[in-house]
């Protein structure tokens, strides 16, 4: 299999896989729990609230058009890291999943975002007592995991360009050699 088609299979796998376990995990909460009303899984450290989130993370809002804007910005999102995958080297499998989940964790939160009115469902509940993380779900761990993942892999190809050049800088060149020779 080429190294190509391993960026798509890497990348469409994140994303499809991410976008259907957010899907699923939404409409089981939604199901199965009550608004605000916590159900323990680990003690009271890790708990299953239902929310909605109609603002963007971390409950950012603009409004009564959050909805639309948020979209608009998670659509351009989605455009931005489907570029990003298209000009990737072929099998740089890191960077391609990071962007695959990214994409995945965005297109999900997308997909929530038009589908209620109430907002983005929201469910995963971490803290200890009332010092709590902002509620979240498996589209915004995704997203999370690839922004990291990404980080990651842009820290290392930066360190390996600075090794290069510093290597390039500590050899001199063809054309001094020639000229420093007696």
């Amino acid at each position: 299999m080429s190294s190509s088609r391993t960026n798509g299979r890497v990348f469409w796998t994140a994303a499809v896989v991410i976008v259907c376990l957010d899907f699923a995990t939404k409409i089981l909460a939604v199901r199965e729990l009550s608004l605000h009303i916590p159900r323990k899984v680990i003690g009271n450290v890790v708990r299953l609230t239902l929310a909605y989130n109609p603002g963007a993370a971390f409950s950012m809002s603009l409004g009564d058009y959050s909805r639309y804007i948020f979209g608009g910005f998670a659509a351009i999102a989605l455009f931005i890291l489907w570029r990003l995958y298209r000009t990737t080297a072929a099998g740089d499998s890191p960077r391609v999943l990071a962007l695959g989940l990214a994409w995945g964790g965005a297109a999900g939160n997308l997909i929530d975002r038009f589908r209620s009115s109430d907002g983005v469902v929201d469910f995963i509940d971490i803290g200890v007592g009332d010092v709590r993380f902002w509620t979240f779900n498996v589209a915004d761990s995704a997203v999370t995991v690839g922004a990291l993942l990404l980080a990651w892999v842009l820290w290392r190809e930066d360190r390996a360009a600075q090794v290069a050049r510093a290597n390039g800088a500590a050899t001199p060149s063809k054309s001094s050699e020639a000229r420093s020779s007696p």
